[in-house]
């Protein structure tokens, strides 16, 4: 059984909006709508939770009716960072009767453009090595900057570096030792995974992500989101 938890906890202080980005509408359809259906069109996921803000858990639940979202499971309120959030979301998903040995594909609410593609090369690497973490390749040069702004470093090799994405798979036993390792540890708002994963000295396996699978985190995520929506339309 494979569970997509959908991450729809933030404020989106970033937006300067009187509502969170992730229920901001484009084209007469919330954000947050575009990323349930890429999970509920593709045949390999299950089931859908969504971790959200307290008060928008109604909002969500009218919007899995208005548009046909019938996977959906659960819909959890969040905690104070995303770490939290993600740990309410899989408490949930174990409590309704998921086995450790489930598969979790952990993915941003706001990353409204993640293909099938994309989820289907998370699924086949997860099988392969056990975990995925959907990746790109970075292609501009970096530097390192220790003094705001000026670079006293030599530039990072671009061939070392990946840009990790949503979504990551775990099993969901995989998942629960990491948060109570976290716990004990003292490890706290590590909202990404893989960056928890990499803390414990787990090996992250990388699967196909996309430029085209943005976050959308600020109004110019925004509009880059509109136009990509607009070529596709005219692509037909």
């Amino acid at each position: 059984m494979i569970t997509a938890l959908l991450t729809a906890a933030g404020t989106g202080s970033r937006m300067k909006q009187d509502i969170p980005k992730q229920f901001m509408h484009v084209k007469n359809k919330p954000l947050i709508v575009y990323t349930l259906e890429a999970f509920q069109e593709h045949p390999s996921i299950d089931a859908i939770v969504v971790v959200t803000l307290p008060s928008w858990v109604d909002v969500v639940s009218a919007y899995a009716k208005q548009y046909g979202i019938t996977k959906l499971q659960a819909i959890v309120p969040g905690g104070a960072t995303g770490q939290e959030s993600i740990f309410n979301g899989l408490t949930k998903i174990s409590e309704d009767g998921a086995t450790d040995e489930d598969i979790v594909m952990i993915h941003d609410g706001n990353r409204c453009l993640v293909s099938s593609e994309i989820i289907s090369d998370c699924v086949a690497e997860f099988k392969a090595n056990g975990s995925a973490v959907a990746a790109i390749p970075c292609v501009e040069a970096v530097f390192r900057s220790d003094d705001d702004g000026v670079s006293s470093t030599t530039s990072i090799p671009r061939e070392q570096l990946f840009r990790t994405q949503t979504p990551h798979a775990y099993t969901l036993g995989k998942l629960k030792w990491a948060h109570e390792q976290a716990k004990v540890q003292g490890i706290a708002d590590t909202a990404a995974s893989c960056v928890l994963m990499r803390e414990l000295g787990e090996t992250v396996y990388f699967s196909a992500g996309s430029e085209e699978n943005l976050k959308i985190t600020t109004m110019d995520d925004l509009y880059i989101f509109e136009a990509i929506l607009d070529a596709r339309n005219a692509a037909g």
